[in-house]
């Protein structure tokens, strides 16, 4: 059942500035006016133009994780591949590297599945949610500061996966609920 939105006139921006900038983040000031004459101020984190990609990959009735240490919640984290989308890339060619790089699988076959925001209130970063099917083996070299651990799960064990306590990220959650659901698995 579809509910019935109210259409609102957008909020204008009266300025941004950059207030911050290191080598992966730009943190932005906004002068934001909404139509009901509040003025406020934010701050987002500007990502680059190109985004992300995040691949589910899908070898033998299994999906192929990685294990690799997240900074940002200082542990091992079980996730899927992913990495930014470089300049000259569509989201294709990023998934396609990506997976070469990251668990020595080229895909056949890539399928868009969303465009997923990580934290709208506060971020323009895009991740691709990308299917790959069709894997064979083939290896790229990548960034990584230390090997990764690829990782098999079944993919009817899918229920164990999520609670895994290694497998947390909000990013890989939507994309198993996606590939699931494209997979006609839920």
């Amino acid at each position: 059942m579809m509910l019935a939105m109210e259409t609102k006139k957008s909020p204008v921006i009266l300025t941004k500035k950059k207030l911050a900038n290191t080598r992966i983040f730009t943190v932005e000031g906004l002068d934001i006016l909404y139509g009901n004459d509040t003025q406020v101020q934010f701050e987002r984190l500007v990502s680059s133009v190109h985004g992300a990609v995040l691949i589910v990959p899908v070898l033998d009735d299994a999906l192929v994780l990685i294990r690799e240490y997240a900074a940002g919640v200082e542990r091992y984290e079980l996730g899927f591949p992913k990495g930014k989308i470089d300049p000259g890339e569509d989201w294709r060619q990023a998934a396609v590297r990506e997976s070469q790089e990251e668990i020595g699988f080229f895909p056949e076959q890539v399928s868009l599945l969303d465009s997923l925001s990580l934290a709208a209130g506060y971020m323009t970063h895009q991740t691709h949610v990308v299917l790959a099917e069709g894997l064979r083996p083939q290896q790229a070299e990548g960034d990584e500061p230390e090997p990764l651990e690829v990782v098999h799960w079944p993919l009817t064990d899918w229920k164990a996966l999520l609670e895994h306590p290694e497998f947390s990220e909000g990013r890989a959650y939507a994309a198993l609920m996606l590939v699931l659901r494209h997979l006609n698995r839920i």
